[in-house]
């Protein structure tokens, strides 16, 4: 029995194809606005603030080498987008094209990525809900606005705002949660209507003395800042996850990811200018709500209650996303026998995944309530930075092994593009803390130990006669 068997890869393109049935509906336009609504959220209302910390007033270049990373990886990610459109996400396309071991780790990897994702939006939502219901004079317990350690100098017990949501989304998403064209065109408007009018009305309050010395912790804080803030850009592959929609994928899908990835980079790039601009860098250790605390400090408090709103709103609706993301590949892995079945059933009335949701929800919300935000970031980061690294080189392997397979998108620049790609992503792994990459290993090494254990024993692959 193989370790790395792959799934019928003709058979998975056919059966996409032709179950599909879906209007090619979307144009370029309509994919920048994906891309913008699944993208702005946690990474500039709140790791703008951790980053700040790390690399200064240099965090705006940070964003940028950041953003160059998922822009090569995006593009890999969109060729096979194209090519398979079906449930898994990245799981499914390893499983396609590398076997099931490297499918299963990948697969492993992700539930760290979107799980962890979940747990680190919840937290910076809570500390928008502080700030926001701080306004009308209401204070919760100390102790239950964040996690052990995550304040300087203060004591702490767990994040009890954090929980909550997630605990509220998972009810919503376990009874039926669709997102909606429109949905998503109203989030876009409330998040870069935030964004902007932070924009133009913290402009004024810049003083370019706090932005020296630009650089305070040398290209070493700039690429570990770069590491982390990666996380703002999780959220590109909603567009490619739309390639069977796409009226013309092979210029619209190129379209939509950069697209969307240059008007995120340049908003990025703006408010952390603006906000190191105001605040001197210093004063944003331990603060989950960076952006309206610049306008607090240039005493535009009402600004502030509006940016709290539309933050809250925002990161309610990437919480949506990434929790229903999550489980649809725990889903897919449950339907292919390597996590137990049960994940993979269907609630009779509601037409979800509900035993699965829970899991998540629980598990996930207590991690919210008692991890720091800034560990969280750098344990996603360094999963979706190993993820993207393996698409890239899935696409190399596709394209030696089946040249021949048709595909709405080609990544351009193959080898090149991939391989700047895995360089990237590399580089920027090797910035992130001893203690991040010691967690990554016993995260995978539980993923082997549990394959050997279970996954391989009951893989509905390796069970086909």
């Amino acid at each position: 029995m193989s370790l790395f068997r792959t799934k019928n890869l003709d058979a998975m393109v056919a059966q996409s194809r032709a179950a599909g049935g879906l209007k090619k509906v979307l144009g370029p336009i309509d994919l920048v606005l994906m891309g913008i609504g699944a993208i702005v959220g946690t990474g500039i209302f709140v790791l703008t603030g951790t980053g700040a910390v790390t690399a200064g007033p240099a965090l705006t270049l940070s964003f940028v080498i950041a953003a160059m990373a998922c822009g090569f990886a995006a593009l890999c990610y969109a060729e096979f987008a194209s090519t398979i459109p079906v449930a898994g996400s990245i799981y499914t396309y390893s499983y396609a094209t590398m076997g099931e071991i490297v499918a299963w780790m990948i697969g492993w990897d992700l539930l760290l990525e979107y799980g962890l994702a979940t747990s680190a939006v919840s937290v910076g939502w809570s500390g928008y809900f502080q700030s926001l219901i701080g306004g009308f004079g209401i204070k919760l317990p100390v102790a239950l606005t964040a996690a052990p350690g995550s304040i300087p100098g203060v004591d702490t017990l767990f994040n009890l705002p954090a929980l909550i949501i997630m605990l509220l989304l998972t009810t919503l998403l376990s009874f039926g949660v669709r997102e909606s064209a429109r949905l998503n065109g109203v989030m876009v408007a409330i998040k870069v209507g935030v964004v902007l009018l932070f924009i133009v009305v913290g402009a004024r309050y810049v003083e370019p003395s706090n932005w020296q010395p630009f650089m305070p912790f040398g290209m070493n804080g700039t690429m570990s800042a770069a590491a982390l803030v990666f996380f703002a850009f999780i959220g590109f592959d909603a567009v490619t996850s739309a390639a069977e929609e796409v009226k013309r994928p092979e210029r619209d899908l190129p379209i939509g990811i950069i697209g969307s990835l240059v008007v995120c980079t340049i908003l990025y790039v703006i408010v952390s200018a603006i906000m190191t601009g105001i605040v001197p860098y210093q004063q944003f250790a331990g603060v989950d709500h960076p952006v309206s605390l610049a306008l607090q400090y240039a005493k535009q408090n009402w600004v502030a209650g509006f940016v709290d709103l539309g933050a809250i709103l925002g990161m309610t609706t990437v919480i949506l996303v990434m929790t229903y993301g999550q489980t649809r590949v725990i889903f897919a892995m449950s339907r292919d026998g390597l996590l137990p079945k049960r994940l993979a059933t269907v609630h009779p009335k509601y037409g979800t995944p509900f035993f699965a949701t829970w899991i998540v929800g629980i598990v996930f919300g207590l991690i919210a309530a008692v991890v720091p935000l800034g560990v969280l970031a750098e344990l996603i980061n360094i999963g979706t930075l190993a993820a993207f690294c393996l698409v890239s080189v899935a696409v190399i392997v596709l394209r030696k092994t089946r040249p021949d397979l048709p595909r709405a998108f080609r990544c351009p620049g193959v080898p090149v593009v991939p391989a700047l790609a895995i360089i990237f992503c590399v580089a920027l792994m090797t910035f992130l803390s001893k203690t991040t990459w010691i967690a990554f290993g016993i995260w995978l090494a539980i993923g082997l130990a549990v394959y050997f254990a279970y996954s391989r024993r009951n893989s509905v692959l390796n069970n086909t006669n």
